[in-house]
Order: structure tokens, then C-alpha cells, then sequence
């Protein structure tokens, strides 16, 4: 997605809510994979009637979220959609002054929380499908560290920086059509403090 923002970052509440419906979610996230899509190619995907993917996908375009595409086909009625930018960021702290916005980052961290873990059980469910090359590739591990806030800041920061490395490459790589072997891939990663 060159010349795009690198990432959009979320301070509101409006967008926050937009994004974090369950099926708007969904048709982010597949539009992004996509690059470029159509709500008959998104609805298909989704198992949802075009007209109420195209009603989400306004919603999501009236708050910068996504954009309309230039079109892939002759069909002047297709109406051709992309991402606003090469991701979105949503922080904590932009949410912390007043509780109805708290209240709406939680909410939205827990959906996206659930739709990441029904990806990662739909792969588990799939895993026998997958050749034994890419179940050993994919990472499965916990990794416990005694850390202050700011380390821990840092380690995520180090963590995206490592995901959007590898990520550009394999863009740059699909872009001069090397696409032999290459899959979607989703990488999660939390960190969060406990107690026992």
C-alpha cells in the first residue's frame, strides 16, 4: 500500500466504535489481506448479503478507515475499495480520560482479543490440512520475563518493528512476483502484567 499512512492511529471514540463491529472487523481485515476489493468479493468471503457489506463498508470509509480503490475490472458499477493506511494503532492511553471511552477500548480490545483467538482456533482446527513445513514454521510460545512497564514498552516496540521488517519483505517480494510459497500470516503478541 505505498504512498498510504503507515498506520492510523485511533483517538476517538466514533472510530474506535466503527472498527470495532464484529463484521466490520472482519471486513477490514480481509480487505487488508486483499490490498483492493469489491463488497460482492468481501461478501462472498464473509458469507454476509453484499448490500449489508456495503452498508458497513461506508461506515468504515466515513471514518477514514478505509478508502475507494481505483477499479481492477471495466464494470463502472463495481465500486472498488482499499485500507486508508498500512494499519491502524490504538492506544490505551488515548482512551483513559473519561470512562465511557475506557469503557469503549475495552470493549474493542476484547472483540478484537476473540476474533484473533477464533483465527488462531480455525488454524488448529485446519492445522492437518497444512503441510508439516508450516505447522513447524508457525510459533507457539509463552515466554514469562520479570520487566518494568518501560521494558516492556520497549520489547513491543522492538516486536513490531521485527513484524513490519518481515512484512515489508514479503510485499517487495510479491510486488517483483515472487509469490511461490507465500501464505497469509498472522502474528499475535501480547504483553500484559500478572499476578499469581
Amino acid at each position: 500500500m505505498t504512498g498510504k499512512e503507515r498506520d492510523l492511529r485511533i483517538t476517538d471514540t466514533g472510530t474506535l466504535k466503527a472498527l470495532a463491529h464484529p463484521l466490520r472487523m472482519k471486513l477490514y481485515r480481509a480487505l487488508y489481506v486483499a490490498g483492493s476489493a469489491t463488497a460482492s468479493q468481501l461478501a462472498d468471503q464473509v458469507d454476509e448479503a453484499v448490500s449489508l457489506v456495503s452498508y458497513h463498508l461506508r461506515k468504515l470509509a466515513e471514518h477514514g478507515l478505509i478508502e475507494e480503490a481505483e477499479p481492477r475490472s471495466a464494470d463502472g458499477r463495481e465500486r472498488w475499495w482499499q485500507p486508508a493506511s498500512d494499519g491502524v494503532t490504538i492506544r490505551d492511553r488515548d482512551f483513559r480520560d473519561a470512562p465511557e471511552k475506557a469503557a469503549a477500548h475495552l470493549a474493542a480490545t476484547r472483540l478484537f482479543h476473540e476474533q484473533r483467538a477464533d483465527m488462531y482456533r480455525r488454524y488448529l482446527d485446519e492445522r492437518a490440512t497444512w503441510s508439516a513445513e508450516w505447522n513447524a514454521a508457525a510459533p507457539d510460545n509463552e515466554s514469562l520475563l520479570r520487566l518494568t512497564a518501560a521494558e516492556l514498552a520497549e520489547l513491543g516496540a522492538e516486536l513490531t518493528a521485527l513484524a513490519r521488517k518481515y512484512g515489508d519483505r514479503g510485499r517487495s517480494a510479491e510486488a517483483r512476483g515472487d509469490t511461490e510459497g507465500r501464505e497469509n500470516v498472522a502474528l499475535h503478541v501480547y504483553g500484559f502484567p500478572f499476578r499469581l
